[in-house]
């Protein structure tokens, strides 16, 4: 089964040898928003205008995305009117997180290890135990970013996540963000998807911007 958007955000953030979360906070609603862009690509979720809407409750047959699933059904359900995903990525991101070191954890790519930082504060780290599927999504990466070449639709999509939370680093670290900023726009909006993905890329981008300046300036 393939290695999910969230996931793919979550292997880049764990660092290697630690097991700690790099930049929790923007990875966190990273990986919210690629729970909803896959269900997006899937056919089960709809963005426009800023808003979200289930289009289809039918299982994909992938356990992350149909445990999310029932959860933004839910939830949307009880709304007035089709919520912001900004709403969502802020309810969700930590409990996305959650959930996805769960997949990662049921997948057998990384282990957890609790412990306590002087003695007293409990801490989690989540260990690579297979590095295989994070070596090829960085080769992947590169590929697409610092080699030019074309884009497919899941890639082109975890690009986008990454770039609408700065998350540059974590996707190329020791590069200066300038040196892969413009590449990683240019992918984020080009003609790679069908129109309502691309639709729902670019809202996705826009809402985790917005997030990402309300908690910075809060």
């Amino acid at each position: 089964m393939p290695v999910t958007l969230a996931e793919e955000v979550m292997l880049l953030s764990l660092d290697d040898e630690s097991g700690a979360v790099k930049e929790r906070q923007a990875v966190g609603w990273a990986v919210a928003g690629g729970v909803v862009l896959e269900l997006v690509m899937a056919g089960r979720l709809s963005v426009d205008g800023g808003r979200m809407t289930v289009a289809d409750t039918a299982p994909t047959g992938v356990p992350l995305l149909d445990e999310r699933l029932p959860l933004i059904a839910s939830w949307t359900a009880r709304r007035r009117r089709p919520p912001k995903v900004t709403e969502w990525l802020t309810k969700d991101h930590d409990k996305a997180v959650a959930a996805t070191v769960a997949s990662l954890r049921a997948r057998g790519l990384v282990s957890e290890e609790q412990r306590r930082v002087l003695g007293v504060v409990p801490v989690r780290r989540f260990p690579q135990v297979d590095d295989a599927p994070e070596r090829e999504l960085r080769a992947r990466l590169a590929a697409l970013v610092l080699r030019g070449a074309e884009p497919d639709d899941r890639t082109a999509g975890l690009v986008a996540l990454l770039h609408g939370a700065r998350l540059h680093g974590l996707a190329f670290p020791g590069l200066p963000r300038k040196e892969v900023s413009a590449r990683m726009k240019e992918i984020a909006q080009g003609q790679w998807a069908g129109e309502s993905v691309r639709t729902a890329v670019k809202e996705m981008q826009a809402a985790m911007v917005a997030v990402i300046m309300v908690t910075t300036h809060s």
